[in-house]
């Protein structure tokens, strides 16, 4: 996940990332369920969440908006992104960038 970042990518799926893996998606399932004690989508989202949270951190990404940044981490629309973002750190995307700046 942190080399490769298939998570970035919008349309990943369970077996796709089991395949990545060369594991069944049995086993996936199993390792996600009780290492990370997480759905695979909220597996997946965690670490796209990280890389929002980046990325408004990194002046590379100045020029972006924060729907923006969220497309570019992986996520699918407006509505997943900032439900999301605020179910893993309690804040809206413009609520936690709001929180760097004061």
């Amino acid at each position: 996940m942190e080399n490769e970042k298939p998570y970035l990518r919008s349309d990943l799926s369970l077996a796709e990332l089991a395949g990545l893996m060369s594991i069944s998606t049995h086993n996936l399932t199993e390792v996600i369920n009780t290492f990370a004690d997480a759905s695979f989508y909220d597996f997946v989202n965690s670490y796209r969440v990280e890389n929002v949270k980046q990325a408004i951190k990194d002046p590379e990404f100045q020029n972006y908006t924060l729907l923006g940044i969220g497309l570019e981490s992986g996520f699918n629309s407006k509505s997943s992104f900032n439900s999301v973002f605020k179910k893993h750190t309690g804040l809206t995307p413009s609520q936690f960038k709001k929180s760097l700046d004061g």
